[in-house]
């Protein structure tokens, strides 16, 4: 019986380096440096939700916005110009727009202007 060759292709690639950390599986490179996950569009229905979130937040309102059919590049200058419009704080975490306060009102119409199919999440 003939052994099969088994290499790091074939097991789906390197995944970590002592060199460089994680490694993205598709491109190699760190994921820090990682070329192709920014540019890809996450998978979804197409549905932008925004909701009111207080819970494990020492009681502070965050408005979070999900489900943004836009790559990484576009979705920071997004986050950005929702910041700006709600003359608020934020953040963008994993793909989600964090705004502080309880802003839920002035994105839904601001993402609606934008072109987006906008609901409401949450109570």
């Amino acid at each position: 019986m003939a052994k099969k060759a088994t290499s790091l292709a074939a097991l789906g690639g390197l995944v970590y380096s002592t060199d460089k950390g994680r490694l993205c599986p598709d491109c190699q490179q760190p994921i820090e440096q990682c070329s192709c996950r920014q540019t890809l569009v996450p998978a979804g229905d197409g549905i932008v939700r925004v909701r009111r979130e207080t819970k494990g937040r020492g009681g502070k309102t965050v408005t979070t916005v999900t489900g943004v059919p836009l790559a990484e590049p576009e979705l920071k200058e997004l986050a950005s110009a929702l910041k700006r419009r709600c003359g608020t704080g934020g953040s963008l975490k994993d793909g989600i727009i964090e705004i502080q306060g309880d802003q839920v009102q002035l994105l839904v119409e601001e993402l609606s202007q934008r072109g987006f199919q906008v609901k409401k999440s949450g109570g």
